[in-house]
């Protein structure tokens, strides 16, 4: 089966917001959401390393795979999160993380999530009298999980600098916004 299609209400959305390590937890806490798997889409090598996707030349980007159950949590849920947990004003950086690698990106997997996502992006555009959104929009062609080292990364090293000084903000921000989501 095709990894782009929806099986019944199951859904998949891809995005890249930064730092795959950030993203990964705060979407793993959703209700709705039964995986969610760091990986590399949107550049021309196959199969590519960190290594190489951290040089910035393989036109990849850190992106989480999420895995989701419509019914639970709609696609225009995960795109309010998304947006309220990474800067999309910023082109080709979050935070310390500069490089194409960490774009704001949607890469759609369906029709209706291209449509929701720049109709999305558009009403933020319009109703924000701050810089504007850059997040891209593209369709996801083929997408590569990262090493099992990046998998779970958060709830592997809670105790590092990393994520105490990092995500763990992040986190507390979407307990703060998000209570009506979490799991």
């Amino acid at each position: 089966m095709n990894q782009n299609h929806s099986i019944n209400s199951r859904q998949i959305a891809v995005f890249g917001g930064g730092c795959f390590w950030c993203t990964e937890a705060i979407f793993q806490r959703l209700k709705g959401v039964s995986a969610v798997m760091p990986g590399y889409t949107g550049g021309k090598n196959a199969n590519p390393t960190y290594e190489q996707v951290s040089t910035g030349a393989t036109g990849h980007v850190e992106v989480i795979r999420i895995e989701f159950d419509a019914t639970k949590i709609s696609f225009e849920d995960l795109l309010t999160v998304f947006f309220a947990t990474h800067d999309p004003t910023t082109l080709n950086r979050q935070g310390n993380d500069i490089g194409t690698q960490y774009r704001s990106v949607i890469f759609y997997t369906n029709p209706e999530q291209k449509t929701q996502a720049e109709t999305f992006i558009k009403n933020l555009n319009d109703d924000d009298k701050g810089k504007p959104a850059v997040t891209e929009v593209e369709p996801l062609k083929k997408f590569y999980p990262a090493e099992d080292y990046h998998q779970q990364y958060y709830l592997q090293h809670q105790d590092e600098p990393y994520c105490q000084i990092i995500i763990n903000p992040k986190l507390d921000k979407l307990e703060e916004k998000f209570e009506s989501l979490l799991k």
